[in-house]
Formats: C-alpha cells, structure tokens, sequence
C-alpha cells in the first residue's frame, strides 16, 4: 500500500492512496489544472485514478471535485449529507454512501468514519488492503471513542495537526472564527493530536505524516514538539504533508515501512 499527499492545509487538501491495482483521490481542493500538475510530479495521470472520495464539502477539500470527475470520467463517493450541500453538483458520476459504511473499491476495503466537523455529514477515511492499514483523519475538532476504534491498528496514518492552541488564540482570526476552529466541531490542535496518538493502538504504525497544518497559526517546529512529547507512545518515521508541495510517496509493506525518496515538505 502506497499514500502520497498533493497538499494539505487551509488552501487545498487532497490525498492519493494506492494499493494492487487500485488508485484512489481523497478530497480535491486545488483547480484542475493544479492538481493534474500534482499527479504528474508523483507519476500519476488522472485517468490512472479510480474513484474520488469526498470527506465533506468545504471548499479546500471539495473545490476541484467536480470539474476533474467531469473531466476524467471518475466516480466521486460522498456521503448523502454531503451532497445534499449541493457543492459538488456537476460531478461525471455521484456513489452516495452513508457515514459509518464500509465498502470495496478495487483491491481496496474503504471505512467511512463518521466525525466531529461542522459539516454535513463528514467522514474520514480508513483503507485496509494486503493486511496492511492506512487512516486519512483530518478535520475534526475532538477525539470520539469511534474513531479511536477505527483508527486503532493502522500501519500509516496522516493526522491534523492543524494549529498550536496559543498561536490561534494569539492571532488575527476574529474571534468567532478562533471559536469555531478551536471547538468541539472544528480541528485538532497539536495537543489534542498528539493526545488522540497516545489512546490509538499504535503498535503497527510504521509511518505518520502531519497534516492540515494552520499557515497561520503553525508550525512545523510546534507540531514536532507536541509529537516528540509522545514519542514513547509510538515508533513510526514522522514527516510533515505541506501545503505547497505535500509529499512524495510512502510505501507501507508487511515488514514495515519505506519512503520513495526523502521528500515531505514542512
């Protein structure tokens, strides 16, 4: 199993996952020009791609859904909340799924894990496939007992880190929007992701790859920190995904775990 993140942030987020013969887009926040241009720069074409698989529909993780469906003939998989948003209308072809649904796409078993988000219906994303496990999970704002569950085991997992909670509090959000990031509905903080490292079954984990960092109200030096408080509690490599390059391609085997080259952005 392979993952390799285009970019991820507040601007644009959008995830590869790949496993036998089976490619699959998590999110597609970027233009379709962009993100084609992405796909290229880790050797992938967008006809290569199987299924898009939409996490909610906030425009940095929905913006390019549609017009590279529509483009590329692909199938995007969102939750019925999420389309009854009516943000993602136009796409080539729409999959409805319900939050909590387990299904199959290619050699890949797909969990749609419902989560703490002010969206529709949001879900994040476990894959499972060879006996191997990766876990999508950004854009929450707590740590639920269901996800915990289903989180719990994964052999590569890329995790909000989105903000440090002083710099947020700190800075030039007006206040309603501090609220809403730093609510019950909103994103993980570095303490709080770090937290929710310590309660998962991180015993297989091999690989864990930042995400969703604030540009703001960030940094990579904040999120190393709250991660090296919890080194104990793990034994993965850890990079950053950034916003502007995201990262190369990681390799999840049974023997553990491997980068494609040395390249994750911070």
């Amino acid at each position: 199993m392979r993952f390799a993140s285009l970019g991820s942030g507040s601007q644009g987020n959008a995830t590869l996952v790949a496993a036998e013969d089976t490619l699959l887009l998590i999110d597609c926040g970027f233009k379709t020009k962009e993100v084609e241009a992405r796909l290229i720069s880790l050797g992938v074409s967008p006809t290569d791609i199987d299924a898009i698989l939409v996490t909610h529909e906030h425009g940095d993780h929905s913006a390019g859904v549609a017009s590279l469906s529509r483009r590329h003939g692909l199938p995007v998989y969102l939750t019925h909340g999420t389309a009854a948003t009516g943000r993602l209308a136009g796409c080539h072809q729409q999959v409805l799924i319900n939050a909590g649904a387990c299904f199959e796409i290619g050699s890949i078993t797909v969990n749609a894990v419902p989560v703490p988000h002010d969206a529709r219906e949001p879900v994040q994303y476990r894959f499972d496939a060879d006996g191997l496990a990766l876990g999508v999970l950004t854009d929450l704002g707590s740590i639920t007992p269901y996800l915990v569950q289903h989180f719990s085991g994964c052999d590569g997992l890329l995790l909000e880190f989105n903000h440090e909670l002083d710099l947020l509090m700190q800075g030039p959000y007006p206040a309603t929007l501090k609220r809403r990031v730093a609510g019950d509905f909103g994103h993980l903080n570095n303490t709080q992701a770090a937290t929710l490292l310590t309660q998962l079954d991180t015993s297989r984990l091999r690989v864990l790859v930042a995400g969703h960092l604030s540009q703001q109200n960030n940094s990579s030096d904040h999120a190393f920190a709250a991660l090296a408080a919890v080194a104990d509690h793990h034994e993965a490599e850890v990079y950053m995904a950034s916003q502007d390059s995201g990262s190369d391609w990681f390799s999840v085997v049974n023997e553990g775990f491997s980068s494609v080259s040395e390249a994750v952005g911070s």
